[in-house]
């Protein structure tokens, strides 16, 4: 681990804006997460506001609330975490604030940002001054250290599994890393392939951070990250974390997966109450069934099952949803938040056999 960490989310725990802090909240083998920082959550348990499940991580109101409240438990904080994921991701004025107050606190500040706090003379200054370390998650390698597409991609043995989804911020990571718990506790190993900065702030031991590097070697690097997971790890799966989605008009990272992962299989994550692509109203929801023709069509792979974002449903309805889009689509749907990712697992498996791999055996 690398510290105690306080996460910054102020005004975004629980929307799509806050996806970097919900996932340090769900799992991370990097950071001790003492507590989150959002004024207008401020009281409640982060597990218990997010998932109905405490996690002993509380929300509070300020870097000073929580500095204090660390101190009071005997778990001094040593880093701040930037977990707020922005359109565009830029640092808003009260954002650049606050990690400065806690610069000048004695805190190591990790950012996952394109606003790079190590190139803010300011902030490095101030950096200085205190001794302590600033990371930028999202600054991409020099270029020379770069890799474009060489074909090794087609030397791996492992089963590759793509969980892409219908949009951005809907739930593909969190998805990824329950099924990568699950294929473990089933009796086979598992690796995630990390393709974000918070894949790579919870811990993940291969990946990149796709949406901060040149484009020419977009699909190279997916495939540098996915070949050294095998070469190093030889697992029975890996796991490809999924970006935005094909038809998503920002972010269709999906397309550089299918053509530098080259998945076996998909996973599709999906939101059925959304109407439009997230932080982009006029912009409709592509169909899930164009989605997933799409997706088969340029990969040539099957889409496998389907894992249900509950968000709009009460706890009641999830179940029925989940039914009918798998009795619409003829594929297994499973809300991993609610039920785990067991029937994504023996979906999986069926393709595991066919290289020999019986995990439930």
């Amino acid at each position: 681990m690398d510290g105690n960490a306080i996460v910054y989310c102020e005004g975004a725990f629980g929307s799509p804006n806050g996806k970097t802090a919900h996932g340090l909240v769900r799992r991370t083998n990097r950071y001790r997460v003492l507590s989150v920082v959002d004024s207008l959550a401020a009281g409640r348990d982060a597990g218990d506001f997010l998932d109905g499940r405490p996690a002993g991580i509380p929300i509070v109101a300020s870097i000073g609330d929580a500095i204090a409240a660390a101190s009071e438990r005997d778990s001094s904080a040593t880093h701040l975490v930037v977990g707020l994921a922005p359109d565009g991701g830029r640092l808003s004025t009260q954002a650049r604030k606050d990690i400065a107050q806690a610069i000048s606190a004695g805190l190591a500040v990790d950012s996952g940002l394109h606003d790079f706090l190590s190139e803010d003379e300011e902030l490095v200054n101030l950096a200085t001054l205190h001794d302590v370390e600033l990371r930028d998650v999202r600054k991409p390698p020099p270029r020379e250290e770069l890799h474009f597409f060489s074909g090794k991609i087609e030397e791996v043995t492992s089963l590759k599994v793509a969980v892409l989804g219908t949009d951005s911020a809907v739930g593909k990571r969190t998805t990824a890393w329950r099924l990568v718990e699950d294929c473990e506790a089933a009796g086979f190993s598992a690796e995630l392939i990390g393709t974000g900065q918070t894949a790579w702030m919870q811990g993940a031991r291969f990946g990149i951070v796709l949406d901060s590097l040149i484009c020419d070697f977009v699909s190279g690097e997916i495939e540098h990250a996915v070949w050294s997971a095998w070469k190093e790890a030889s697992p029975d799966v890996l796991v490809l974390e999924g970006q935005g989605s094909l038809m998503n008009p920002a972010y269709p990272g999906g397309f550089e997966i299918l053509a530098g992962g080259r998945p076996d299989v998909v996973i599709m994550q999906h939101a059925p109450m959304r109407r439009e692509y997230d932080g982009f109203p006029g912009y409709p929801i592509h169909p899930i069934e164009q989605q997933i023709g799409a997706v088969e069509l340029i990969s040539g792979k099957p889409v496998i099952a389907i894992a249900l974002n509950h968000e709009g449903l009460e706890p009641t309805e999830i179940s029925g949803a989940c039914q009918r889009l798998s009795e619409q689509l003829g594929l297994p749907v499973v809300d991993v938040l609610v039920d785990g990712a067991e029937r994504l697992v023996r979906a999986v498996s069926a393709h595991l056999r066919k290289k020999g791999v019986h995990p439930f055996a």
